[in-house]
C-alpha cells in the first residue's frame, strides 16, 4: 500500500504561482511514474504532469507546458508541482498519483494509488 498526501493548494490571482507537494509513504519501492492530475467541475480528469521515478524524465500536458514544472525528491519521497503564470482555467482539484506499471504517464487509468487532492483556485 502507498499513501499519498498533497498540500500547497490555495487561492491565487491570475498570473500568480503555487507549489504543490505530495508526500508518499508505505511501499513506494518499485513505482515507475509519479503524476499530477486535476479535475475541474464539469470536466474530465486531466493528466497534468508526470515524472519517471528512476530517471527523472518529465511529461506535461500541452495546456501547462512552459508554466508547470514537476520534480521529485526521492530521498524525502516527495513529489512537487511548481505552477506559475496561473490562469483561471487551471482552477481544479489537483491529485498526485503513483504508478507501478503504466506505459502512459499522463493517463489516469494506469495509476494505482491516489491522494485525496488539494484545491487550486485561480481568480481573474
Amino acid at each position: 500500500q502507498v499513501q499519498l498526501v498533497e498540500s500547497g493548494g490555495g487561492s491565487v490571482q491570475a498570473g500568480g504561482s503555487l507549489r504543490l507537494s505530495c508526500a508518499a509513504s508505505g511501499s513506494t519501492y518499485g513505482r515507475n511514474y509519479m503524476g499530477w492530475f486535476r479535475k475541474a467541475p464539469g470536466k474530465e480528469r486531466e493528466g497534468v504532469a508526470a515524472i519517471y521515478a528512476a530517471g527523472g524524465n518529465t511529461y506535461y500536458a500541452d495546456s501547462v507546458k512552459g508554466r508547470f514544472t514537476v520534480s521529485q525528491d526521492n530521498a524525502r519521497n516527495t513529489l512537487y508541482l511548481e505552477m506559475s503564470s496561473l490562469k483561471p482555467e487551471d482552477t481544479a482539484m489537483y491529485y498526485c498519483a503513483a504508478s507501478f506499471a503504466t506505459l502512459w504517464p499522463l493517463r489516469a487509468n494506469g495509476y494505482n494509488y491516489w491522494g485525496q487532492g488539494t484545491q487550486v483556485t485561480v481568480s481573474s
